[in-house]
């Protein structure tokens, strides 16, 4: 009896052990499984928090972005500017000073009197205006009279076609047609003496293929040889053209560019506004005038027919290598005392430049590698200039339209020069 007592205690005991350890296994898997669900939320809690803070993020960019957008801007860089938001309108404040010192070793030199001046002192104003309008303002301040140089606006519908209306260069010489901030010496030279300066007109223009091809044409007041215009002195008007080609502006020689320009019209002019030019050296010497009196105005020379200019022009850049050729001709019908005979005078230069710090050369200057600048040792650009020039009036102006002693039969120009670009 006690055996079988023992045994079923036995079995008794394993009937309730049994049951306990599966009850600690199923406990233990439960506690586990929740162990590992909290972690999963937790997880994804820390995801969800990631994602809205990068949504945050995002949004506050994009609100960045389009207050950036809504806020018209403001920059110095090339002169003041401040452009709306869209980029529709622009309003630029720039300017250059030109201050000369002008020496005359000769003693025997006409009116050659050592100088200090101020040679050029123009403030410019520029505007954009629905995208498509330019205007531009340049007075100049420079010697004894203030005068408006520019005074034009731009209909820039596309590269091959814009419109200029107002005061401006008209398409002619070549280094007349390079701002004086990018002429190679303080002067132009003597070819400019023969195309004008400034002039009233209506002008269309374009490019194609970004500058392979570009033309001007123009209607203007017409001026004389080298005047600022003004009022017209008759109903004549003069037509002035332009084309130049840089064929190869995509290759090698992308510096190349060489074209042709002329005008035509009508001048007619009287004894007592004569409508004729008066030629200077670079010294800004009188170098050729035609013959005038104080004392009997009637005899004056003037202008009283046609005018016609014609000048085959180019230049070539490579590296910090620069080569710059004009020749101009102006031919001008004139009267004295009731005979009127045509006048032709011609003019030609070459200029050559050369960069010493290698910035490469171009028809605009460039900007320095290093400029001037003393603690960080910049230098700023040097270059080599040098220039060989000539203008000779016609020989039948002598002596009876221009005095053989009051005005050169031919002049001769040469010059060299390091210019010193700091910025």
């Amino acid at each position: 009896m006690i055996a079988v007592r023992w045994i079923s205690s036995l079995a008794l005991v394993g009937i309730v052990v049994l049951p306990l350890q599966a009850t600690a296994q199923q406990a233990s898997s439960s506690a586990t499984g929740s162990v590992s669900l909290e972690a999963q939320v937790n997880e994804l809690d820390h995801q969800i928090r990631i994602l809205q803070r990068l949504r945050e993020l995002a949004a506050d960019s994009a609100a960045a972005a389009a207050k950036e957008k809504a806020t018209p801007t403001a920059s110095a860089k090339d002169g003041f500017s401040l452009k709306s938001a869209d980029g529709k309108y622009l309003l630029r404040f720039r300017g250059y000073f030109q201050s000369d010192g002008r020496l005359y070793p000769g003693t025997e030199l006409t009116g050659g009197i050592d100088n200090l001046l101020i040679r050029r002192a123009r403030p410019i104003v520029e505007a954009t205006v629905g995208r498509y309008f330019d205007f531009r303002l340049m007075p100049d301040f420079g010697g004894t009279t203030p005068t408006i140089f520019d005074a034009y606006w731009d209909g820039k519908f596309a590269p091959q076609f814009t419109v200029r209306a107002g005061k401006f260069k008209p398409p002619l010489g070549l280094e007349r047609l390079q701002s004086a901030t990018d002429i190679s010496f303080a002067e132009r030279g003597l070819p400019t003496n023969l195309v004008p300066s400034r002039d009233v007109g209506l002008q269309l223009a374009g490019d194609f293929s970004e500058g392979v091809f570009a033309y001007q044409l123009g209607i203007f007041n017409g001026v004389p040889d080298l005047a600022n215009g003004g009022d017209d002195l008759s109903n004549a008007k003069d037509f002035a053209a332009r084309v130049f080609v840089q064929p190869f502006k995509r290759g090698s020689l992308q510096g190349l560019g060489f074209g042709l320009a002329g005008s035509t019209g009508f001048e007619r002019g009287s004894p007592a506004a004569t409508g004729l030019p008066t030629y200077r050296t670079p010294g800004q010497q009188t170098l050729f005038r035609y013959a005038s009196s104080t004392t009997t105005p009637a005899s004056n020379v003037f202008a009283n027919g046609e005018r016609t200019r014609l000048s085959p022009q180019g230049y070539f850049y490579t590296g910090a290598l620069g080569l710059l050729g004009e020749y101009v001709m102006s031919r001008n019908e004139v009267t004295q005392a009731g005979v009127t005979a045509k006048l032709e005078h011609t003019a030609w230069q070459t200029i050559g430049s050369y960069f010493l710090t290698g910035e490469k050369a171009g028809f605009r200057s460039p900007t320095p590698k290093r400029p001037f600048d003393l603690k960080d040792g910049g230098f700023g650009a040097l270059e080599l200039v040098g220039r060989y020039g000539e203008l000779s009036p016609d020989p039948a102006a002598f002596p009876v339209y221009a005095s053989a002693s009051s005005s050169a039969q031919k002049a001769k120009a040469c010059g060299v020069g390091v210019n010193w670009h700091f910025t």
